[in-house]
């Protein structure tokens, strides 16, 4: 039986193991997929060396950039992006093959896309980690620009407390890349001026848990465009299975 499955740390919130499990039981697939909750990248060679029917991985928090010290090969896409969310895994020989993908920008881009109108033109996106770099990427490819916001100093970006009324105006697409505002932490959200969004302004929050992220709720308020990251997430795991079959445009 193959085996495919998700690494990171912590995986409690994890879609990927019911979503792959009952895809294999739905269409009478000899295959399962199991969640590696490991504490330390180091340990992605114990689960590899344990799991030999191992044929490919998802890649989740803290681990989407880390990864790819360990792979063989990765995707142009990838690359460019510095985040790989999916690992193919081969064997040639003793050998086993691993090469790295990104299916987040093809989630995103296609989930995105037909929310954004001629007046969004430039975007902030939340966070800086793994995810971010995607969703940078992905807003870059539809015609966007972008400024990364973050809680420190850091060269190229902005802080939350100096994001004005004007920025917003300006930066009228916000994508929310941090776990601020999810379960159980539903009372939270990001710390930008609430008050300045309106019908102009499109927020989108990559969390799916809850449905309706403060985040969300508080731009609906104000008669922005919001969404959050289920149907994201379904289309990046769409894609992980074309990718580990090698049916997906490398």
């Amino acid at each position: 039986m193959d085996k495919y499955g998700l690494i990171g740390f912590p995986l409690g919130h994890s879609f990927s193991k019911n979503y792959f499990n009952q895809k294999f039981a739905d269409e009478n697939i000899d295959a399962e997929y199991a969640n590696y909750e490991i504490p330390n990248i180091e340990n992605l060679s114990e689960v590899l060396d344990l799991n030999p029917e191992l044929r490919g991985l998802n890649v989740t928090i803290p681990y989407k950039e880390k990864v790819i010290s360990y792979l063989d090969n990765i995707s142009p896409e990838a690359r460019a992006i510095g985040a790989v969310n999916v690992i193919r895994i081969t064997h040639k020989g003793k050998d086993t093959i691993l090469k790295g993908f990104n299916s987040d920008v093809i989630g995103f881009t296609r989930s995105i896309e037909p929310l954004i109108k001629p007046h969004h033109k430039k975007a902030l996106i939340l966070g800086t980690g793994g995810a971010s770099k995607a969703i940078n990427y992905g807003l870059k490819s539809l015609g966007l620009e972008t400024v990364f916001v973050s809680r420190y100093e850091r060269p190229g970006t902005i802080q939350y407390q100096n994001i004005t009324p004007e920025i917003i105006k300006e930066y009228n697409v916000i994508v929310n890349c941090t776990p601020c505002g999810m379960y159980p932490n539903v009372d939270e959200c990001p710390d930008i001026p609430y008050d300045a969004l309106n019908d102009k302004c499109l927020l989108y929050d990559l969390l799916y848990n809850p449905d309706e992220t403060l985040f969300m709720k508080k731009g609906a308020a104000k008669g922005a465009v919001v969404k959050n990251g289920l149907e994201m997430l379904l289309l990046q795991a769409f894609a992980s299975w074309e990718f580990w079959n090698g049916k997906e445009q490398e």
